[in-house]
C-alpha cells in the first residue's frame, strides 16, 4: 500500500506565505506525476500545480507567479511554496501522486487526506 501525507497548512494573513509538503511512502517503485489540488467550500476540486518526474511543471492560471511546485525524488516528497496569498486561496489542499508499485505494473494514483489553508483578509 501507499501512504500520502500532507503538512504545512494553517492560517495566514493576505500577502503572506506558506509552504506545503507531501510525503509518499510504502510500496513504491517509482513516482510519475505529483500534484497539488485544492477544494474550497462549495466548489469542485481543482488542479493547482503538477510536476513530472523530469521536472516539467504546470500551474493553474490563478496561481502562476505566486506558487512554486517542486519535488525531491530521493525522498518521494512534494512541495508547494505559496507566496502573496489571497483570501481566494482558502481551501483544503490535497496531494496526488501517480505511483508505479513494481516494474511493469500499471500506474495508480493516490491521494492524501488534505491540509487546510486559510487566508484572512
Amino acid at each position: 500500500q501507499v501512504q500520502v501525507v500532507e503538512s504545512g497548512g494553517g492560517l495566514v494573513q493576505a500577502g503572506g506565505s506558506l509552504r506545503l509538503s507531501c510525503a509518499a511512502s510504502g510500496s513504491i517503485f517509482a513516482i510519475n506525476v505529483m500534484g497539488w489540488y485544492r477544494q474550497a467550500p462549495g466548489k469542485q476540486r481543482e488542479l493547482v500545480a503538477q510536476i513530472t518526474g523530469g521536472g516539467t511543471t504546470n500551474y493553474a492560471d490563478s496561481v502562476k507567479g505566486r506558487f512554486t511546485i517542486s519535488r525531491d525524488n530521493a525522498k518521494n516528497t512534494l512541495y508547494l511554496q505559496m507566496n502573496s496569498l489571497e483570501p481566494e486561496d482558502t481551501a483544503v489542499y490535497y496531494c496526488n501522486v501517480v505511483v508505479y508499485r513494481a516494474v511493469g505494473a500499471p500506474p495508480n494514483d493516490y491521494w492524501g487526506k488534505g491540509t487546510l489553508v486559510t487566508v484572512s483578509s
